[in-house]
């Protein structure tokens, strides 16, 4: 049974509204509660204990807790105390397309990249409402995006020392869509577009959306081989290379600031845009962070997302692009959708302009993870290899026998569900490596391992029997 200390609740609630006291603390148990900081089904500590450690009322206390429980948070069970729950228990968390097993409870879920929402969100969706009156009056569309998100993201970019205006900014719902919308303006029927191998699986569905085929350049273990990517680039002679340089999906890679200026000089030579894929550029721990590609390519797209950043449920993403190719996303656009939500992107705003401790947050928990993680692997498998990234969400490991699939299989049985390596692989192969993000708390990454390797020995001494994938699963990030 896991409980919470009176102290260590002090911790994550901090500073809280008392006017009245009671209800200020109810609503920071919710936030920590509900984006995971506190777990489901710990015991909270004493009235008592915790009107102590935080120098408030045991009135407060209690009323504190009765009202968590009246709004579905908290659970009292006879002679053991108060225990954390959610309104809809965890089937809320679940979707059936990502999780066809999601019924059940001991399945850790590291298939999907994807954090939960970091401390603080909460409090910019809060703002962002305070913001939302003014634009009721309006009829709330914004192909382009709102101005104040324009706005917020393009100071982001010049924070960065890449100038940039607000009108070279499209707001779009996740990098997905900013992925299609590019293919649409930018590719036609039978367009080549090229792609690292691995690399991001969804975005090379939403760049052939248009009918543009695929060609591959191999980036392996140990980074891209320029050459070769440029001799793909010259043989199929594409449109637009689609290149993840921040910390790679999946490989966790990080291109360095001279292979940049390099690599963007010698398409620039073939004729080729670059579409630049910036979703996990603001999660370097530790690392000093090269400039941006398009410092280099003055005509690349750059594709940037907060859902890796802040929260997937924010479902928000960015175009940024040279000015004469704004009227032909615009157009591409509006085929497609006619723009984002106007919520979401005053959260955004706010968490770009008000809240840069959100992402020094969540950039810290995923740390804490990685190193959980890598020292897990290290441990329980230590047949298996891998580079520790400098960021990114997850570790790309190659294995000793060509049997990602079936590990992957065995290991969802034992209940960890994560990707093998064929998933990255727009040409196929790559069946000796899988990715294991570290999405988790510490707790269920060191289990999850644990997990994993028991798969491992039944997959190498041939006990592991029948192993069939559910059917549809699919990769979101």
């Amino acid at each position: 049974m896991k409980s919470l200390s009176a102290a260590r609740a002090a911790s994550l609630i901090g500073d809280f509204t008392r006017s009245p006291a009671y209800a200020g603390l109810a609503d920071a148990l919710r936030v920590v509660i509900g984006d995971g900081r506190v777990g489901l089904g710990v015991r909270l500590p004493s009235e008592r204990d915790l009107a102590e450690a935080l120098g408030v009322s045991r009135t407060t206390a209690t009323r504190a807790y009765v009202t968590l429980r009246e709004s579905g948070y908290a659970e009292a069970r006879q002679g053991a105390g108060t225990f954390t729950r959610v309104p809809g228990g965890r089937e809320r968390a679940h979707d059936r397309a990502l999780l066809p097993l999601g019924d059940r409870d001991d399945l850790i879920d590291l298939n999907c990249a994807a954090t939960s929402a970091p401390p603080g969100l909460a409090e910019a969706y809060a703002e962002a409402m305070e913001d939302l009156p003014a634009y009721l009056g309006g009829q709330g569309y914004y192909p382009l995006g709102l101005p104040v998100a324009q706005a917020a993201i393009a100071a982001a970019y010049e924070a960065r020392g890449l100038p940039t205006s607000p009108g070279q900014i499209m707001v779009t719902p996740g990098a997905l869509a900013a992925s299609s919308i590019v293919a649409h303006a930018l590719t036609g029927t039978r367009d080549r577009v090229l792609v690292e191998a691995p690399t991001y699986p969804n975005a090379t569905r939403a760049l052939s959306s248009a009918g543009a085929r695929i060609a591959a350049a191999v980036v392996d273990d140990d980074g891209w081989d320029l050459d070769a990517l440029v001799k793909t680039a010259a043989d199929t002679k594409p449109r637009l290379a689609y290149l993840i340089p921040d910390f790679q999906n999946p490989t966790g890679l990080l291109l360095a600031d001279e292979a940049r200026a390099e690599l963007a000089a010698r398409l620039t030579r073939h004729g080729v845009r670059p579409v630049i894929d910036e979703a996990h550029q603001q999660l370097g721990l530790g690392v000093a962070m090269p400039p941006p590609f398009a410092s280099y390519a003055p005509e690349a797209i750059t594709i940037g997302s907060a859902s890796k950043s802040h929260w997937g449920g924010l479902r928000l993403g960015w175009i940024r692009a040279p000015h004469d190719v704004m009227d032909r996303l615009v157009k591409a656009r509006v085929g497609i959708d006619l723009g984002a939500p106007v919520l979401e992107q005053l959260v955004l705003t706010a968490l770009l302009t008000r809240h840069p401790e959100v992402v020094e947050g969540n950039r810290a928990r995923l740390r804490e993870q990685r190193d959980a993680l890598v020292s897990a692997v290290r441990t329980h498998l230590p047949e298996w290899s891998f580079r520790v990234p400098d960021g990114g969400l997850a570790l790309w490991c190659r294995l000793p026998r060509h049997v990602g699939t079936d590990i992957a299989a065995q290991a969802e049985l034992a209940g960890v569900a994560f990707a093998a390596g064929p998933v990255f692989a727009p040409e196929g192969g790559l069946n000796e490596h899988v990715r294991i993000p570290w999405v988790r708390p510490a707790d269920e990454l060191e289990e999850a391992v644990r997990r994993i390797a028991r798969a491992w020995a039944q997959v190498i001494d041939g006990s592991a029997g029948q192993l069939d994938r559910p059917t549809g699963r699919i990769l979101v990030a």
